[in-house]
């Protein structure tokens, strides 16, 4: 059943009439890294009040090389929890596409 479409309940959390929820992903590689794990959740709050989401979960991968994804515990929970339908939220929000990866 590669297209079936599946139901999951809380179909609400994409409801117009609620504030949205949103995890954030940050990632840094090195301690010497520009943009620090705190300065992009600081940067990612800032865009959540400027949209009305609500920051509820983050997932964080500090000394990580973005070159793989093994041993980014992190982002692979992350990815877990949106497969396995644990995720709370209805949006991610990532400070800028080179902290998803350098593939």
């Amino acid at each position: 059943m590669a297209n079936a479409l599946i139901v999951r309940p809380r179909a609400d959390v994409l409801s117009p009439t609620r504030t949205g929820r949103a995890a954030q992903y940050v990632r840094m590689s090195t301690d010497h890294q520009r943009y620090s794990t705190q300065n992009q959740a600081a940067a990612i709050a800032v865009y959540a009040a400027q949209h009305d989401l609500i920051l509820v979960r983050t997932y964080a991968d500090e000394g990580r090389s973005g070159l793989r994804i093994q041993c980014r515990e992190g982002l692979i929970e992350l990815i877990d929890d949106v497969r396995n339908g644990r995720a709370d939220f209805d949006h991610i929000l990532v400070y800028d596409v080179s902290r998803w990866g350098r593939f």
